[in-house]
């Protein structure tokens, strides 16, 4: 088990269901403000001068500046990551995908103060970097696009509602034009695609056996869940019953139970009887 099961042991109950929806939410709330209230953007950016000067709020409120203030493009990348991201999260589940996104926000914070303190103690100025090009949250949809492409390599979508493209190539012309822009960009550009991707990269190094999130894989135990669901309900409400000793984790909370590969049909036996029961052909 790694790291991330130990931790949503532990955590699990604390993660915010349909994170998606409220990070959409944020950014029409935000693209209200930027045609309402243009002059209160300022105060939401993502500015470490103005932060460690008290203004904390920001460390947060930058996230509701949407990627995009065209309502045309805003609406479609509404729609594209609703089902991006519910379809990660159904998948992974809430605590995983908390973990994902909030990873990504907590990355680009900490790339904007590292940023602002090398241009500060190198020329010994303050460089507004919301301004600058680092400062976005194309890189959280960009993140939820990546891991997405991961999961799902085969799923095609409708570029621009007509031509249908399968994600893992969209994912590697994406790649490529990152590592472009990071050989020929400037410091701020690359810093801010090493945010933009470190997310993606630490979560899937770190994360063992992967494959256990796959469509592939989702199928069969979705299957296997409905062909065993009939058998595996017992008297007060067990789940788990020995074949032979007819014990269930009622009985014995340290029993472990496991099902035979070589018994015909779903027999399943406590860790007693589990090779020693004969064979049920």
């Amino acid at each position: 088990m790694n790291w991330l099961d130990k931790l949503e042991r532990k955590f699990g109950r604390y993660a915010i269901p349909n994170l998606t929806v409220y990070l959409l939410i944020g950014y029409v709330i935000g693209f209200g403000i930027v045609y309402l209230m243009p002059n209160m953007i300022s105060w939401l950016t993502l500015e470490p001068g103005l932060i460690v000067r008290g203004q904390i709020w920001r460390i947060i409120s930058w996230v509701l500046i949407p990627p995009t203030t065209n309502l045309i493009s805003l609406a479609f990348l509404v729609l594209l990551y609703y089902s991006l991201g519910t379809a990660l999260e159904r998948t992974w589940g809430s605590f995983r995908y908390n973990v994902y996104i909030f990873s990504g926000i907590l990355f680009t914070v900490i790339a904007v103060f590292a940023l602002y303190g090398y241009f500060y103690l190198r020329y010994g100025v303050e460089v507004p970097l919301s301004s600058a090009g680092l400062v976005s949250t194309n890189y959280i949809t960009m993140s939820i696009f990546l891991a997405f492409s991961a999961i799902y390599p085969d799923m095609e979508v409708l570029l621009y509602f007509i031509i249908p493209i399968k994600m893992k190539w969209m994912a590697i012309v994406y790649a490529v034009m990152a590592l472009y822009y990071f050989v020929r960009g400037s410091i701020v550009e690359r810093v801010a695609i090493a945010a933009s991707l470190l997310n993606f990269v630490i979560f899937f190094l770190s994360s063992r056996n992967m494959r256990r999130f796959g469509p592939r894989e989702q199928a069969r135990k979705a299957k296997f869940k409905r062909q065993s669901a009939p058998h595996m309900k017992y008297a007060g409400g067990a789940k788990h019953r020995c074949a032979v000793c007819g014990r269930t984790e009622l009985d014995d909370p340290c029993l472990e139970f496991r099902f035979c590969s070589k018994c015909n049909g779903n027999y399943e036996y406590c860790q007693d009887h589990l090779f020693t029961h004969e064979h049920v052909k």
